[in-house]
């Protein structure tokens, strides 16, 4: 039984880790689209622990790597949005892919394109309560599709494989 604890927290921990350092290190700002922001490759470690480890490891890794990165980066009046949106993200993409079954690639494809619906209602609503606007925001939708689509296109053929490795191990 500890074990087993001892192997989540450390998986846990491991995926947080990867998530921060690939948002922090792997993006590109945007200061000419939408609202500024940021194209980064932080969904692409969210993905692959909901895919592989399911939604508690998808959710925790969204919510505390992506939030911990806003905190550490200046973006800390987003990092309670960013919480809620990428925890749901991870939780969704983990969720799909642990309950439906059939073809994975169309399986993890559907998790993706949920948690990606997750993310452009998420900070589309943020950008409006943060600048009260309700046209404004609409600007930030491409590089929020941009990001998750390049993490899809990353993840969806890896997420298998990883999965059968880990099992065998």
């Amino acid at each position: 039984m500890n074990s087993t604890r001892t192997r989540a927290l450390v998986i846990n921990a491991l995926f947080i880790a990867l998530t921060v350092v690939a948002t922090m290190f792997i993006n590109i700002r945007l200061p000419l689209m939408g609202n500024g922001g940021l194209i980064h490759l932080g969904n692409v470690p969210l993905f692959i622990a909901a895919m592989v480890y399911g939604k508690k490891t998808g959710a925790i890794a969204g919510a505390f790597g992506m939030g911990l990165f806003d905190v550490i980066s200046g973006w800390t009046l987003w990092a309670p949005f960013t919480f809620i949106i990428a925890g749901s993200m991870g939780f969704t993409a983990g969720l799909i892919s642990e309950k439906l079954r059939g073809n994975r690639v169309f399986v993890y494809t559907l998790a993706v394109a949920a948690a990606l619906i997750i993310k452009i209602v998420g900070y589309y609503f943020t950008e409006v309560i943060l600048y009260g606007n309700w046209i404004q925001p609409f600007g930030s939708i491409p590089g929020n599709v941009m990001q998750v689509v390049l993490a899809g296109i990353i993840v969806v053929p890896l997420a298998g494989r990883f999965k059968k490795r880990i099992a065998q191990v």
